[in-house]
């Protein structure tokens, strides 16, 4: 009989004695080289609260990550350590692949309840607990319900890192050594508004990228073949937080209606108040066919599901399962995150400070050129650095600078701020914190990467 229990107390005990390197030594000895957050975030984290953490040798860090976009209501946050709770208590199985439970009849109908138009005209999928499943779901999907095979997808886009997902994933370095990719994906340019990919920018632009779009599915020489779907995220994240514009979205939409192809529009870390509106496609006031939904859904706790239209609805049972569909802890943390954001209106207080902080960059930029664009919506920002003393391109951007961007996001690190990086060579500096975080807490974000700024070397002009 087994008398030797490995409890979170003896761990807290032990981490105080263990330092950030020795831990990281021990991670890369027993991971794969695939392992890529300590390798730009080098720290073992003890606890976390809200927008903070505190690693084992007790210096505590702004996370402007939250699990890129995950943890809507930051760390911890006592309503989700209750629901969790309650459903340990409760006697409920903690796995039921899609069997039925109340748990999950009251998280479907108040999900549902979220879509547009209240979810009348959709239904749900539960998929494996990542995004990258639900997309390849709504993929196959898209081809059953159709009986066509291709997709558009659009450069800068990132949808996941299973095949099919990575085929219709715009960022080329994971595909280098990688044969055999899904066929029959094509790319299309998607809105820039710092470096429009047609050099034209502005209005003029994305009217141009928009009759690009249009004339390729009406072209009976185009050489693409009418797809199943079109594929899309109304603000790329990972291509470095690029929000699609209004009337770029709305004329995809058309077209995709008029020649019966369905629309996927990926809502996985855009979704649920993130931009200031419950889902980043609502900017454009349009209605996709299907809806990928994961990281914030579950509360923290692995979820993805789809919101697909009845009429698409072309599965026979069983055509698309996955063990871990029925996550119980995770309905009980999204249902609770959910409701959270729902009744205290999160959406609109992360409008309210995305307008705000993006000012406050602004400023910034002035000071800084280093800092080339300020974009994005919501509690979704991004900051391009450029190299300002290098000539300027036709549209009158300066390169970008990835080696600048690496360095401040180690000096944010080292100043107790975390950020990601995104974008082409990761030029992007990006915030993702919880939607929680306070006006305050934003200003000690301001102060710590001005800080960041200065340690890298950079001069305020």
């Amino acid at each position: 009989m087994m008398t030797d229990k490995v409890r979170i107390d003896t761990l807290d005990a032990q981490s105080a004695t263990i330092s950030n390197d020795t831990y990281l030594a021990r991670q890369a000895e027993f991971e794969s080289n695939v392992r890529s957050y300590p390798r730009k975030l080098p720290f073992a984290i003890a606890k976390a609260q809200g927008a903070w953490i505190t690693d084992v040798e007790n210096n505590r860090y702004l996370d402007c990550l939250a699990g890129a976009g995950t943890l809507a209501l930051g760390h911890n946050h006592p309503d989700i350590l209750q629901s969790i709770q309650n459903v340990i208590t409760s006697g409920l199985p903690l796995h039921t692949l899609d069997l039925t439970t109340p748990l999950k009849d009251e998280f479907s109908a108040y999900l549902l309840s979220l879509l547009p138009g209240q979810g009348k005209e959709y239904c749900l999928q539960f998929c494996g607990p990542s995004g990258a499943d639900a997309v390849e779901a709504a993929m196959k999907l898209a081809k059953k319900h159709t009986g066509r095979s291709g997709i558009i997808s659009f450069s800068g886009g990132y949808h996941g890192m299973t095949h099919g997902a990575l085929s219709v994933t715009g960022n080329l370095s994971p595909k280098e050594a990688i044969q055999g990719l899904m066929p029959e994906v094509q790319f299309l340019p998607y809105p820039h508004q710092y470096r429009c990919p047609l050099g034209i920018g502005g209005e003029a632009g994305v009217a141009a990228l928009s009759y690009y779009f249009e004339n390729l599915i009406n072209d009976v020489e185009s050489g693409v073949r009418k797809p199943a779907a079109v594929i899309l995220e109304a603000v790329q994240g990972e291509g470095g937080v690029n929000p699609a514009p209004a009337s770029w979205l709305q004329r995809i939409r058309k077209v995709t209606q008029e020649h019966g192809i369905l629309l996927i529009i990926d809502e996985v870390q855009a979704g649920f108040s993130r931009t200031g509106k419950l889902f980043a496609f609502e900017h454009a006031g349009i209605e996709p066919d299907i809806i990928v939904m994961s990281k914030a859904v579950g509360g923290g706790l692995p979820l993805a599901v789809l919101g697909l239209k009845r009429e698409f609805d072309a599965w026979e049972p069983g055509h698309h399962t996955g063990t871990f569909r029925g996550n119980q802890l995770a309905m009980a943390t999204g249902l609770t995150t959910l409701k959270y954001l729902k009744e205290k209106n999160v959406a609109d207080k992360v409008a309210r400070q995305g307008e705000w902080l993006k000012g406050k960059l602004a400023e910034l930029q002035k000071r800084y050129p280093v800092i080339g664009h300020v974009r994005g919506l919501g509690l979704m920002l991004g900051m391009e650095i450029v190299k300002p003393g290098e000539a300027q391109d036709a549209m009158g951007c300066y390169p970008a600078d990835g080696q600048l961007s690496a360095l401040l996001q180690k000096k944010c690190f080292e100043n107790g701020l975390i950020l990601e990086r995104g974008g082409r060579n990761g030029c992007v500096l990006r915030l993702l914190p919880s939607l929680l975080i306070t006006d305050d807490e934003l200003e000690i974000f301001l102060s710590k990467f001005e800080n960041a700024l200065l340690a890298a070397g950079v001069k305020p002009v």
